[in-house]
């Protein structure tokens, strides 16, 4: 049974609809339906992670890991110059000081065995770094309030409910057409979320 929460105030204006599923067969059928129709600013809420659901969803592969890779790739090739200028070359660099060549352990300056710890150490915090800022980034954090949480009904994907959200955002969001594909998924539940203007 598919019921309708809808607040006419010319106060507020639509920000997403939201469908209830009982099952994760239901969402994952559903979640099919709204990648084929083509919307793109959409999610899915489960109470747990679900196997398969990316590929239902049409998701593309994550871009975190090449933005982790380049920027370790970047500390590495940072220390590196850093420990050649301190310590192997002897020229001035834009006017920022002399290098101090100096034989470290027995080995020549700029000895690449003396190195390794730094690049390992500089790699993993550029990494680390990119990976942090890169996926508040990717995933649009911080963001302190979401018209999703206006729904009381939403509470219960953290337990045993599964919700699809379209939000009015989407170039393909249309009221009676977003309406009529989510009521056609089946769902136990559809509440169009509005938020003030």
């Amino acid at each position: 049974m598919v019921e309708q929460a809808h607040n006419q105030s010319s106060t507020k204006r639509p920000a997403l609809y939201l469908a209830e599923y009982d099952t994760p067969n239901a969402i994952a059928k559903a979640a099919m339906k709204v990648r084929d129709a083509g919307y793109k600013k959409w999610d899915c809420h489960t109470p747990y992670p679900m196997h398969g659901m990316d590929e239902a969803m049409g998701l593309k592969p994550t871009k975190i890991g090449f933005i982790s890779f380049f920027f370790g790739m970047a500390g590495v090739a940072t220390a590196v110059l850093m420990m050649k200028y301190m310590n192997a070359w002897d020229f001035n660099f834009l006017d920022i000081g002399w290098g101090y060549p100096i034989v470290v352990g027995g080995k020549p300056p700029g000895a690449f065995p003396s190195m390794v710890p730094i690049m390992f150490e500089l790699g993993i915090l550029f990494c680390g770094f990119a990976t942090l800022f890169g996926l508040l980034g990717i995933i649009k954090l911080p963001r302190h309030n979401h018209p999703i949480f206006e729904s009381e009904r939403f509470e219960a994907a953290t337990d045993d409910k599964f919700f699809i959200s379209i939000e009015a955002g989407d170039p393909s969001f249309n009221l009676d057409r977003t309406r009529a594909l989510l009521e056609s998924t089946g769902p136990t539940y559809l509440e169009l979320i509005e938020e003030g203007a």
